[in-house]
């Protein structure tokens, strides 16, 4: 078990105080493994093993938890939201709101909370009496070189933003090892138990470089929602095709849940939030509303100048990409633009459209590299909502 040299006033050091305030109640200190530098045993985590009556083994993403109030949950330092980092303490927790007769909205994320993220917090308190919010780096949806390892592990901060929002009832973070019973490998093949698949909205768009990706979804979904049992689940349009594919599954899966695609929170200059814009350094930043400006001019091309050839629609889409691309390279800049596609599908279906109906309700989307980052993105056509 790997402990992390923990330096500065982080919220760590700052609940060591509650965590030796009473020797009756239990303590439980899990080792960050990837937010902070790995190392040998911190003197803090040192006092910590000796002092605690239980050890809760590492979750993927981990912090120092304060002393447990009950056997049901454990409470962050700030002591403001309870986090549930095993199954039995959240269903504990969860029948107790049955109990009480509230509504309960759901967030899943993989954290590195964003504007975008705490947005759908805000509109599930809108809408439920109780709102809970997982935090689990899903393995079952990464390839082999994919950066799974890499992912932003920011639990702390995702902690403040979340009691910032006054919005989140508690926090859901479950371990792989409980989330995979069978274990999990990142090389499907060799991949054991059980597994969920929407047949037909999984294998076009971003399931063409990344036939692994919705297979996980929606495995890593249907196990939060037997889990955490919400009346709503909430999740944001720029991931236009995973809402098709949850929606698909909660509707041929029966499964009593409402389910919200959220319209997607933008930057100032348009660019979609997303946890992986951290990873565009300042010169990638200046180029990465790209992908936004050609779709919306493919919309525009639809609205305002009544395109509706596939060819016709997407031309002014390719032609932005390709010179942001040109003008990259003639500047020298030490990274590359790349398309990675351009769709336009069928709102429903998700089939490739070659003419736009007049009223037909479509998605206009895209992926691009900028460096390494992979952008995603999307814009409705004649339809307000997912």
């Amino acid at each position: 078990m790997l402990f992390a040299a923990i330096r500065g006033p982080t919220l760590t050091q700052r609940a060591c105080s509650a965590c030796f305030s009473s020797t009756t109640r239990s303590y439980a200190f899990i080792a960050p493994t990837s937010s902070f530098r790995r190392g040998t045993r911190s003197p803090l985590a040192q006092q910590l093993i000796v002092t605690r009556a239980r050890l809760i083994d590492p979750p993927e993403s981990a912090i120092l938890i304060q002393p447990s109030l009950s056997s049901s949950s454990i409470t962050h330092p700030l002591g403001e939201i309870p986090v549930f980092d095993t199954i039995a303490a959240f269903r504990e927790w969860r029948k107790e709101i049955t109990r009480q007769n509230k509504t309960v909205g759901f967030v899943p994320t993989m954290g590195a909370l964003h504007d975008g993220h705490l947005g759908l917090v805000q509109t599930a308190r809108q809408e439920c009496d109780a709102v809970v919010v997982s935090i689990f780096v899903n393995p079952a949806q990464f390839a082999p070189h994919e950066d799974l390892d890499q992912y932003p592990r920011t639990f702390d901060t995702d902690y403040a933003s979340l009691v910032a929002t006054k919005a989140c009832s508690a926090i859901l973070l479950p371990k792989v090892s409980e989330m995979y019973p069978a274990g999990i490998t990142l090389d499907r093949t060799q991949q054991r138990g059980a597994f969920v698949e929407v047949v037909g909205l999984s294998h076009q768009m971003e399931g063409i470089p990344r036939p692994h990706f919705f297979r996980g979804v929606a495995t890593i979904v249907t196990k939060l929602f037997n889990i955490v049992q919400p009346d709503r689940a909430y999740f944001g349009q720029k991931d236009a095709q995973q809402c098709a594919v949850l929606r698909a599954m909660i509707r041929d899966l029966l499964l009593p849940i409402k389910m919200r695609a959220v319209p997607t929170s933008r930057e100032t200059d348009g660019l979609a939030m997303s946890s992986r814009n951290r990873y565009l350094t300042p010169e990638m930043r200046s180029v990465a509303t790209l992908l936004y400006r050609a779709i919306s001019a493919a919309k525009e091309n639809i609205v305002e100048h009544g395109a509706y050839e596939r060819e016709e629609i997407l031309k002014p889409a390719f032609a932005i990409i390709e010179q942001v691309a040109k003008d990259v390279k003639a500047k020298g800049l030490p990274f590359e633009v790349r398309l990675d596609y351009l769709s336009l599908v069928d709102v429903e279906t998700l089939s490739e459209l070659q003419q736009l109906g007049k009223t037909q309700a479509a998605v206009l989307s895209g992926a691009v590299y900028v460096g390494t980052t992979r952008l995603i993105d999307n814009v409705l056509i004649n339809t307000e909502e997912l």
